[in-house]
């Protein structure tokens, strides 16, 4: 199993190719394609890429599904016995991304077509 850790929006996050990952707004349009180089992190089989604090070599290569705002929070302040009350909302901008492929130095590691799951054997073979 291949996966990568990225840095974006102050946040590291675990991604795998063909899986959508919900992350801070980023300024590029819907359905396009987008090339991210901040991988921390890379685990392809046994081999470990360790970033110093990136991986040299490394890009991710992902599209833009959609944007959208995420679930409302409100934040209620109250001073007891002083009258004093503030009530604010925010929703947060989101731009959900789908992982293509994973690479390092111009070589595919892995891809969204690539990625297949395995299956179990042993359930066939048991009838």
């Amino acid at each position: 199993m291949t996966y990568a850790i990225i840095e974006t929006g102050g946040k590291q996050l675990r991604v795998e190719p063909g899986r959508f990952y919900d992350i801070e707004l980023l300024p590029v349009d819907a359905e396009e394609s987008i090339t991210l180089e901040n991988l921390l992190l890379i685990q392809h089989e046994d081999q470990v890429h360790i970033g110093q604090p990136f991986v040299e070599g490394a890009t991710l290569q992902a599209t833009v599904m959609q944007h959208y705002r995420g679930r409302k929070v409100i934040v209620y302040k109250m001073k007891p016995k002083k009258k004093t009350r503030k009530k604010r909302g925010h929703r947060q901008e989101i731009t959900r991304l789908m992982i293509n492929s994973i690479s390092l130095n111009g070589a595919v590691l892995a891809s969204a077509e690539n990625n297949t799951p395995a299956s179990s054997t042993s359930s066939t073979e048991a009838e």
